[in-house]
């Protein structure tokens, strides 16, 4: 009788493991949809804390920023233009801190078979996606407390959604790769987020840094891929919100240079995580 073995190994070259990923694409919806499960099924916590970390922020914010050092808004109600900033922001951190703990979370499963450890951050960034549509939510209240409704920019929202998820998958994947081989990295990553709510445009227009430090600081402030994301989202929603065009593009460029880092670091590392997980 004739058996015939059926043998399941990483693809040797670049484009079998871009074909496995495609493959292994049901595995990826059976994770991604098991995350949000335990995230969301037969609990009101993790639907109610995705609405309330970005409304209590917002709040602290605004009174920091808008209140206290009074900084402009460019027409925009305060509130509307720090939770339009700080939605982008709350999916980027959440992203970063649920993909970092993917494949440690999932050991078990990456001792045992092969499968392209990629689907990991990944599918752990979908969660953090769900939570920032039902953020999403909470503009429409915001804006018809004031009044203030957007126009038809707003059907460009999902492009900057999709840049946000770039800019957050980059550095998603470099740093699930360090996380596995230093343990100790994770306790970096909230500092990471910390430092970055406040370096990015989160509660104030990134128009203030021009305006206050000069167009040279401006381009400086462009470096951080986040401001092109935060400011993508303003212009969609916010009918006066302006978009620095050149800081607008390096910002861009940056995420997606990000990506094809966090890629590549990944790729190189990744042969060795059953081993060091």
């Amino acid at each position: 009788m004739r058996h015939e073995s059926l043998v399941i190994e990483a693809g040797r070259t670049e484009a079998h493991y871009w074909r496995d990923l495609w493959r292994y694409r049901e595995l990826f919806g059976f994770l991604a949809w098991r995350d949000v499960l335990v995230r969301y099924k037969q609990t009101a916590v993790g639907i109610v804390w995705a609405v309330l970390r970005p409304l209590l922020t917002t709040l602290i914010l605004v009174f920091a920023f808008g209140k206290i050092a009074g900084l402009s808004s460019n027409g925009v109600p305060y509130p509307i233009l720090v939770l339009a900033g700080n939605i982008p922001w709350v999916f980027f951190a959440s992203a970063l801190g649920e993909s970092s703990q993917s494949l440690i979370g999932n050991s078990n499963l990456i001792s045992k078979i092969y499968f392209p450890r990629m689907i990991l951050p990944a599918s752990a960034v979908i969660v953090a996606l769900i939570d920032c549509l039902i953020c999403l939510g909470i503009l429409p209240i915001f804006m018809g407390i004031y009044g203030y409704w957007p126009t038809w920019r707003l059907v460009t929202l999902p492009i900057f959604i999709l840049l946000a998820l770039i800019a957050a998958l980059g550095p998603g994947l470099l740093v699930t790769a360090l996380n596995v081989k230093y343990r100790d990295f994770r306790y970096i990553i909230p500092f990471i987020m910390q430092f970055g709510l406040y370096v990015s445009p989160v509660g104030f227009s990134s128009s203030v840094i021009g305006e206050k430090f000069g167009p040279v600081w401006q381009m400086v402030y462009s470096l951080n891929p986040m401001v092109g994301v935060i400011d993508g989202f303003r212009w969609a929603v916010c009918q006066t919100a302006p978009v620095h065009l050149p800081s607008f593009c390096i910002s861009t460029t940056l995420s997606f240079l990000m990506l094809a880092w966090g890629i590549s670091y990944f790729r190189k590392t990744e042969r060795t995580f059953a081993d060091v997980i």
